[in-house]
């Protein structure tokens, strides 16, 4: 009998790009039985915070904050250079006022809500709301920036916006290493055995997504906000990539770097629990 899990990830393409051969039969998955479910990554952060889901896809902040009760896998995660979240506003816009703005956020619990903080050396005045509407909101006026991730960095100029800092640029500036935004996390309580069988399912289906390039193409249709065909290609090949398959050491290295600047300047809780859910 197959042993039966949640697995929760985000509607972005670049999950529903890794995921699809997991969640539609075309690898081995190992005697394990995935109820799966999709939703905004900010939205699985709030779940997790309750335990809610066996496995799934968090921010890396989020993962630091609960690292007592989950466990990172070293399959599926989001790092890369050149793919951090950007802070924009309407043109004119001065940077220095950054500090006392309200500025439209992800989710108060994403990465990028976190590298935000470290930029601005403080807590910045931050409204959270799905990512998707941030930059609208930032063109009407009602936010004097907006902090974007995903998509919106290719089609934030459409909105009339300009740049004012690219965070990812910051971090790999200040540190020499790729900036880890998300992460597959399984609860501890399942033990380490679920949790290497289903990372080795992961990263099968990683593999699958390589190898079969145009698979999915339909699936991740379904469940992206941006239509545009070269908007999710782009937006796929800026966030799958070898880090995906396997963090690595350098892959550790910045995610332990960005757990324990977080914690330095007290804006993630200490934790004395393992990184990983097993090994």
């Amino acid at each position: 009998m197959k042993q039966k899990i949640s697995l929760a990830y985000s509607t972005c393409p670049n999950d529903t790009f890794l995921f699809y051969a997991l969640a539609h039969g075309k690898i081995d998955c190992r005697g394990l039985q995935f109820d799966i479910i999709l939703a905004d990554v900010e939205t699985l952060n709030q779940e997790a915070a309750a335990g809610t889901y066996d496995i799934s896809k968090l921010s890396f902040s989020a993962i630091a904050r609960l690292q007592d009760f989950y466990g990172l896998l070293r399959s599926g995660a989001a790092l890369g250079r050149g793919c951090g979240p950007l802070i924009v506003a309407k043109s004119g816009f001065d940077i220095a006022r950054l500090h006392s703005a309200n500025i439209a956020v992800p989710g108060l619990k994403t990465t990028a809500a976190m590298l935000l903080s470290l930029f601005l050396a403080g807590r910045p005045q931050m409204t959270a709301m799905v990512f998707d509407r941030i930059m609208p909101r930032v063109a009407a006026g009602e936010y004097e920036a907006g902090l974007i991730i995903h998509e919106g960095r290719f089609t934030y100029p459409e909105y009339g916006l300009t740049c004012l800092a690219d965070l990812g640029q910051w971090w790999e500036e200040k540190t020499a290493l790729p900036i880890p935004l998300g992460g597959i996390a399984v609860r501890r309580d399942l033990g380490p055995e679920l949790a290497e069988k289903a990372e080795k399912v992961i990263r099968d289906s990683v593999t699958y997504a390589f190898a079969n390039p145009k698979a999915a193409d339909t699936y991740i249709r379904e469940h992206a906000l941006e239509m545009d065909p070269a908007v999710i290609r782009q937006h796929i090949e800026l966030y799958v990539n070898s880090f995906t398959q396997n963090l690595g050491e350098e892959g550790e290295q910045a995610v332990r770097s960005l757990f324990e600047m977080g914690r330095k300047y007290r804006i993630l809780p200490e934790s004395s629990a393992a990184l990983f859910a097993y090994g």
